[in-house]
């Protein structure tokens, strides 16, 4: 079955995907790819005080992203560590 949503990382998430340690990085290409199929599967949470931004916590990561149903997107601001995600 196709993606239900189509997923974009924006710069800042591709460079803070790179610099994740190697397992870290496979956990988290997972959770993205879970998004295309359900953007608030049960752990997802939405951001306090956001219109659109919703977390998934990673371990010690987060990954920030927003959803936008009219164009069935998941766009991936942030993977960051918990301590500084919501800066």
């Amino acid at each position: 079955m196709p993606p239900v949503h189509r997923v974009h990382l924006e710069r800042a998430a591709e460079a803070d995907l790179r610099a994740l340690p190697g397992s870290e990085f496979e956990r988290a290409v997972q959770r993205i790819k879970a998004l295309a199929e359900d953007p608030r599967f049960p752990g997802c949470r939405k951001i306090a005080g956001s219109r659109s931004d919703w977390r998934v916590r990673m371990g010690a990561y987060r990954i920030i992203y927003e959803v936008d149903d009219a164009e069935r997107t998941v766009t991936v601001i942030r993977v960051r560590h918990r301590h500084v995600a919501y800066r």
